[in-house]
């Protein structure tokens, strides 16, 4: 009786762990396809102006989606203007989807609302080749509360501030711009150019540089120092260098270097209008050579800062999964395809080979007509760019060069902190407010700094400034003491 039952129990852990096999090869395959063993559709919202031949491309990314990893993408565009909207109305719905571009304050309070699936555990498995390709400082900045909530675009992961100058101006007056490091070292400059160019305007309006991290913005008074005490938030705006450099900005306003209505004006500077001398602008490699192309005159540039990683460099552009998605981990293999497979990175960006760009026989590519007209999306938004085609005309060393450039920046001292602002959002809108009303014209030199900075940071004190300081501060310390 006894070894009867024996048999029995051997026979049963036999069947049970056949059965369990089995249950096993059927979860997996169920990760790999949709319901019913068919191609899983991944719903994908993107930033843009909808293209008349996305159909068209996205038929031919299906046909190897299916092939690869049994799934079809149906990607749909919202157009710029409309995006801040209609994507947050979305989100705020629980409307099921899978994937979204965010960037930003956006993917921020997203993530920490739980509008976005947490990603960490599917970047060691589903994306495990894309968390190799893509720089780390990318991930590490823009963990939030350690976690991770989207994939970053693989580009350059920093941000250099940079004086670009009219290079035609500077060869006619043979200005050695090697030498400007400071803003005070423009007026030699700027002072000629008023003299003797009466349809220039020597500075194209910009804000001042100041070398801070924000944890909002610069037009906010929350910063902490790129160098020197990195650890203590500051109200910038008490701070001996912002007065010095506003009462250099007021003595170009009054010189006329700039126009009389640069705190309001919303004019953009153009590239292709030649009719300024020097703007200030964020750099990466080559630069100059793209502005250059797209101005059809030649400019040049010298830094203002060393390239330093910032939360908004890294943050820039984002995709997201989204936590109403049916299958995050389908939604993770596209993404892993999409960020390391060269292929699809290029039918995606450029088109359909033939159709919409030319392949040369060294490997570089041209647009064709119908690129332009019919599928020009915003490749800084569409994944990882170092897996992409270089145009016949680029430098042959680009990509190394933006991996580089990345490699030598230093991060920045809020790198990976993101400030919870429920506490103080009382105080917070009436800073808000209070910043509209006077940095444009601090800035832009329009006022007397040594008048307006200190009904400024009055008004910033009665608004409730110092709780803020303290609340920030207070996360910053909890953030700081959890990083290796």
């Amino acid at each position: 009786m006894k070894k009867r039952l024996m048999l029995l129990l051997a026979f049963v852990l036999t069947i049970g762990t056949i059965l369990s096999a089995c249950s096993g090869k059927e979860n997996a395959t169920s990760n790999k396809e949709g319901k019913d063993g068919q191609p899983y559709e991944i719903k994908w919202y993107t930033i843009g102006t909808p293209q008349k031949d996305t159909a068209k491309v996205f038929e031919e990314v299906n046909k190897y989606l299916k092939e690869e990893i049994n799934a079809t993408v149906k990607m749909t565009q919202i157009d710029w203007g409309d995006w801040a909207q209609k994507s947050q109305v979305m989100i705020n719905s629980g409307e099921p989807f899978d994937i979204i571009f965010t960037n930003g304050t956006e993917y921020v309070q997203n993530s920490q609302k739980g509008a976005f699936f947490a990603i960490d555990e599917l970047l060691n498995k589903e994306g495990k080749e894309l968390k190799e390709a893509i720089d780390p400082s990318l991930l590490e900045g823009i963990k939030i509360d350690g976690k991770i909530y989207g994939v970053p675009t693989n580009k350059e992961a920093a941000r250099q501030t940079v004086y670009t100058f009219n290079k035609r101006l500077v060869d006619k007056y043979n200005f050695d711009i090697s030498k400007v490091q400071s803003l005070e070292d423009l007026e030699p400059m700027l002072k000629v150019i008023k003299e003797n160019e009466p349809s220039i305007t020597p500075m194209a309006t910009f804000k001042a540089y100041l070398p801070f991290d924000y944890v909002f913005n610069n037009e906010m008074p929350f910063a902490f120092a790129i160098d020197g005490d990195r650890e203590h938030v500051i109200n910038q705006f008490e701070s001996d260098l912002a007065m010095q450099t506003y009462k250099t900005m007021h003595n170009y306003y009054k010189a006329g270097y700039l126009k009389e209505d640069a705190a309001t004006s919303k004019d953009s500077w153009p590239m292709d209008v030649e009719n300024w001398f020097v703007r200030m602008g964020d750099s990466q490699p080559y630069a100059d050579a793209l502005w250059s192309r797209a101005a059809k005159y030649e400019v040049v540039s010298v830094p203002a800062e060393e390239p330093t990683t910032f939360n908004d460099s890294v943050s820039g552009s984002i995709q997201a999964i989204s936590a109403t998605s049916k299958n995050p981990e389908k939604a993770m293999e596209f993404l892993n395809l999409l960020n390391t497979d060269p292929y699809l990175r290029n039918l995606v960006d450029k088109g359909i080979e033939g159709v919409h760009y030319e392949k040369n026989e060294d490997g570089t590519i041209k647009d064709l007509p119908a690129r332009i007209e019919r599928y020009n999306l915003p490749t800084y938004s569409l994944g990882n760019h170092f897996i992409l085609n270089l145009y016949e005309n680029d430098p042959k060393d680009k990509w190394e060069k933006f991996k580089e450039f990345n490699e030598a920046a230093k991060p920045a001292p809020t790198l990976g902190f993101h400030f919870n602002s429920d506490p103080v959002r009382s105080e917070l809108a009436s800073i808000t407010n209070i910043s509209k009303e006077f940095y444009p014209a601090l800035a832009t030199g329009s006022v007397d700094p040594e008048e307006y900075l200190p009904k400024y940071n009055k008004k910033l004190e009665e608004a409730g400034i110092d709780k803020v300081l303290k609340e920030i501060q207070k996360q910053f310390d909890e953030w700081k003491s959890k990083q290796k």
